[in-house]
């Protein structure tokens, strides 16, 4: 039988969340090992824009200013509507003096993962174990029994804090039996790359369309090099088969809708995907010696960059207070503050402005189209009004939130 690791914190899941708990963790002393089911780190395309905030935290871990070097700087975004053009241009310079980053960066999350593994490899007292997949767990008093699936069959170790970072499906939080309170919307969301150069039409790298019969959302990713790839996201009706979805020519269609090109014009696809949206949020981020973070603790439609955001602060906020517990010898009671910070802001802003922002691309009322445009317009044109916006959006705000949580 495997020899069970030594370490205070168990994490389940080697996903940006998971590796970015383990190095806070160990860069204030405490030992980890990370759980990951997958024989390697894995490719994941959804996720790629990281918020100010966020770049301020992960500077914080040392892996900022690798990550500049890898992505794409945007300091400009629009708001647009297929019909009637560009509504507003969002200038992030207006929070330079909020934040030293004044800009998101677009980045696949499947590169900051080898920068975190890279940080790690320096730590002896941190593992990440591959092929090593969370099956079960049972609480203790001042333990949790974890059964695990190893390549040489299964184990069952003790660790006093599992943290789960396994994703959306997390065996973690079911096995835990929180429940994950939320719905699931009926249309799913399709993912299409291109390395048509839609900057060539006016769009800066990152643009959302709104339309009352399909929005689009529009990032420019930097993939392997120059000149990077231009990623759509957009809904998929429940009348289109998956199928018919990842079909060449259903993507074509869809590119063609926002380019304005004529049926005899094909664009180069490198990649299709198609995957269903939820916005849940787990009722409890702790249960005992169990905590959430991530996907795990929150899902949420893709619009307006939140998710992995979201995680990552959960990430930063929850290492640094396990690693008050148990170096500094404070009460665990300061768990439940991060309960209260994350689940807080998760359900106010993260939840609401995703959900709001889809709705709004998709509003199909053409009165209250309109009333969005003129709303939009105007915030942007003043600037005072627009770095409110900014704030919100960038979310700045939703920290300064969670901190002001006793």
């Amino acid at each position: 039988m495997l020899e069970q690791p030594k370490a205070q914190v168990m994490i389940a899941g080697a996903g940006p969340v998971g590796l970015l708990t383990a190095l806070v963790l160990a860069q204030r002393g405490v030992s980890c090992v990370v759980l990951e089911a997958e024989p390697s780190l894995t490719l994941d395309l959804r996720a790629g824009t990281f918020h100010p905030p966020t770049l301020e935290m992960l500077n914080r871990v040392g892996v900022a200013d690798a990550m500049m070097t890898l992505g794409i700087q945007v300091s400009r975004w629009q708001s647009c509507d297929l019909e009637h053009g560009r509504v507003a241009e969002w200038d992030l310079s207006l929070l330079k003096n909020d934040t030293p980053y004044p800009f998101r960066l677009h980045l696949e999350q499947h590169r900051l993962t080898p920068l975190l593994m890279d940080k790690l490899k320096s730590f002896p007292h941190v593992q990440v174990l591959f092929n090593h997949r969370f099956e079960s767990l049972t609480q203790n008093p001042n333990d949790v029994t974890v059964r695990i699936a190893t390549p040489d069959g299964p184990v069952t170790w003790t660790t006093p804090w599992l943290v789960a970072a396994d994703g959306g499906r997390s065996q973690v939080r079911k096995s835990a039996e929180i429940e994950f309170a939320g719905y699931t919307w009926p249309e799913r969301y399709s993912v299409i790359s291109t390395t048509y150069d839609f900057g060539q039409l006016g769009y800066t790298e990152n643009a959302y369309i709104s339309d009352p019969e399909q929005w689009v959302a529009l990032f420019k990713m930097p993939d392997v090099g120059p000149p990077g790839l231009w990623r759509m996201t957009l809904p998929v009706g429940q009348d289109v088969p998956d199928d018919m979805a990842m079909a060449g020519p259903y993507a074509q269609h869809t590119i063609r809708r926002v380019t304005g090109a004529s049926a005899d014009v094909m664009y180069p696809l490198v990649h299709q995907s198609i995957y269903s949206v939820h916005q849940r949020v787990a009722v409890n981020l702790r249960k005992h010696r169990v905590l959430l973070a991530g996907d795990a603790a929150h899902v949420n439609n893709p619009l307006g960059g939140f998710g992995l955001n979201s995680g990552i602060h959960d990430a930063i906020s929850l290492g640094d207070m396990l690693a008050e517990v148990i170096q500094e010898g404070v009460d665990d009671n300061l768990l439940d503050l991060y309960h209260r910070q994350r689940h807080t802001v998760n359900m106010e802003y993260v939840q609401q402005l995703s959900v709001k922002n889809k709705k709004n691309l998709e509003e199909k009322d053409p009165e209250l189209r309109m009333q969005r445009i003129r709303e939009l317009q105007e915030t942007c044109a003043d600037p005072v009004k627009a770095r409110v916006f900014l704030l919100n959006s960038s979310m700045i705000n939703s920290i300064a939130r969670a901190n002001a949580i006793l």
